[in-house]
């Protein structure tokens, strides 16, 4: 293989992205990890399914934006290492043979992965999967495309919510876990406030590809008026989950999350056409959900012990 294909298929596997899966298996494998013993093996296995699926969606997704010609009409000036599409093709990395061909080989990897797990460990979550593939498919993919519709945000909160922790959980448990279940909501809002602010930089060449995303819809300076909802919302609930779904209060170690959360919001509010290009808003909110995933996590671990 030479390098040029090596150096696309290290920006489809893009280790910033795959942390959203990892975030939520720590709330769900956090959880198990109090109640039962955890099963390393299927854990790993669990992990590298998804990873897989992640390369795949992330290959699928370069092509139909390539097509559309949402990744093309990027300026330079609006590129950042997390939005403008993993261009492997615009950037003349992959073939468009290539990328199709990864996206068929890891998916399918990732798609024997889950077969394993369903078969020989937990059939319950079979569902969950189709239901996941189906999502991660149809956010570029045709017939919903749903990043193209103002569904992607939506997306987003299911599967790297709710979808992949209580997965993650029942693997390990064989049933169904109402702490999980909330955690990882909160999770999903904060993943979606993740991919919320990446759309800004986008904002210009989705509006010409008619990539109609919210941000789109709604223009930057309303979208930047919402970003603190969207978190007040994560956070709001974060404390309620104790009283509703019966985790430790020391679950509340996740709002050590909060000034990151603060950051993302305040900067995209003061500067939402281009804070991109001078404030660290996108690191702070991919913070956000990893520190908020690993002070849950680690909080109900620590309150069931």
């Amino acid at each position: 293989m030479n390098r040029r294909f090596l150096e696309g298929l290290w920006h489809l596997a893009d280790p910033k992205i795959s942390i959203t899966s990892l975030a939520a298996m720590t709330i769900g494998g956090s959880v198990a990890a109090r109640d039962s013993e955890v099963a390393w093996g299927w854990h790993t296995l669990m992990l590298l399914a998804l990873f897989c699926m992640e390369v795949a969606k992330n290959a699928w997704g370069d092509v139909y934006d390539y097509d559309s010609g949402t990744d093309l009409a990027v300026a330079p000036e609006d590129r950042t290492a997390f939005s403008g599409g993993k261009r492997v093709m615009v950037d003349n990395l992959l073939s468009r043979g290539q990328t199709w061909g990864i996206a068929f080989a890891f998916g399918t990897v990732g798609i024997l992965l889950g077969a394993v797990i369903v078969i020989l460990r937990e059939p319950a979550v079979f569902w969950i999967g189709m239901a996941g593939l189906a999502i991660g498919w149809s956010y570029h993919g045709p017939p919903l495309k749903l990043v193209y519709r103002g569904l992607g945000e939506l997306a987003v909160v299911l599967c790297y919510g709710p979808a992949i922790a209580v997965s993650t959980y029942m693997i390990q448990t064989h049933h169904f876990s109402l702490d999980v279940f909330w955690l990882s909501l909160s999770l999903g809002i904060f993943v979606a406030a993740f991919l919320w602010v990446n759309e800004f930089p986008d904002h210009d060449a989705d509006a010409r590809a008619n990539k109609r995303n919210l941000i789109v819809r709604m223009g930057k300076y309303r979208a930047s008026r919402l970003l603190p909802s969207i978190y007040l919302a994560g956070f709001a609930l974060l404390a309620a989950a104790p009283f509703v779904a019966g985790v430790p209060r020391s679950a509340w170690i996740g709002f050590i999350a909060v000034p990151f959360a603060l950051y993302a919001a305040a900067w995209t509010w003061r500067e939402p056409e281009d804070f991109y290009r001078r404030r660290a808003v996108q690191p702070a909110a991919l913070l956000t959900f990893v520190f908020f995933s690993a002070g849950a996590g680690a909080g109900v671990v620590i309150g069931g012990s």
